[in-house]
């Protein structure tokens, strides 16, 4: 009985230190970016969205099948549809800042891979524009349904998808953590980056 603890302990470890050793630092959000000097509109809703950006890397860095596939109950979303969810809100982000109008989004051919650097992709792109703007009248939320198109202002893009992503994320977390595979307890949301 011992000797199969310990073969699972160093299994554990190796595995562990494999992941820590795989991370993809070239991605956005391996740490938040350096602050702005300067406050501004703009500047405070980047970091709104730099700071969704650090969670949701750290929360979904290194997710296995199993992973992926957990669901705390029958009610409940698994991990991947909470993943494809939060693409979705990063899209809706996105597509403020670019000026586009939300028409509906097809993952279903993306891997998890693909998904995830889009997602980072996504809120590093949002997340440049804001940085770059004073005036943030012209940010709406533009959606197009089968009764036209609905337009709200940047308030619902800060309390809508950017406060439920953050909130998912939050999600992605705790499911991993129930499927034996915690969040690499050294990312520090205090201060953007891995605690040594």
């Amino acid at each position: 009985m011992e000797n199969k603890f310990l073969v699972s302990l160093i299994f554990s470890i190796v595995f562990n230190m494999t992941q820590a050793q795989n991370i993809n630092k070239d991605l956005p959000y391996y740490e938040i970016p350096e602050a702005p000097e300067n406050y501004s509109g703009g500047s405070v809703l980047s970091r709104m969205v730099d700071g969704l950006g650090f969670r949701y890397f750290w929360a979904s860095e290194g997710l296995r099948t199993g992973d992926l596939a957990f669901r705390p109950s029958k009610e409940a979303r698994t991990t991947g549809e909470t993943i494809d969810h939060i693409l979705g809100l990063s899209t809706v982000i996105l597509n403020s800042a670019l000026h586009k109008v939300n028409e509906g989004n097809d993952f279903n051919e993306m891997t998890f891979d693909e998904k995830r650097i889009r997602t980072l992709t996504n809120l590093k792109t949002a997340s440049d524009i804001f940085r770059k703007n004073e005036n943030l009248d012209d940010f709406k939320i533009v959606f197009k349904g089968k009764s036209g198109l609905r337009t709200y202002p940047l308030w619902n893009q800060i309390n809508g998808p950017i406060a439920d992503a953050i909130w998912h994320c939050g999600q992605v977390a705790s499911f991993r953590r129930s499927s034996g595979n915690p969040i690499n307890g050294k990312a520090s949301v205090f201060l953007g980056k891995l605690r040594d």
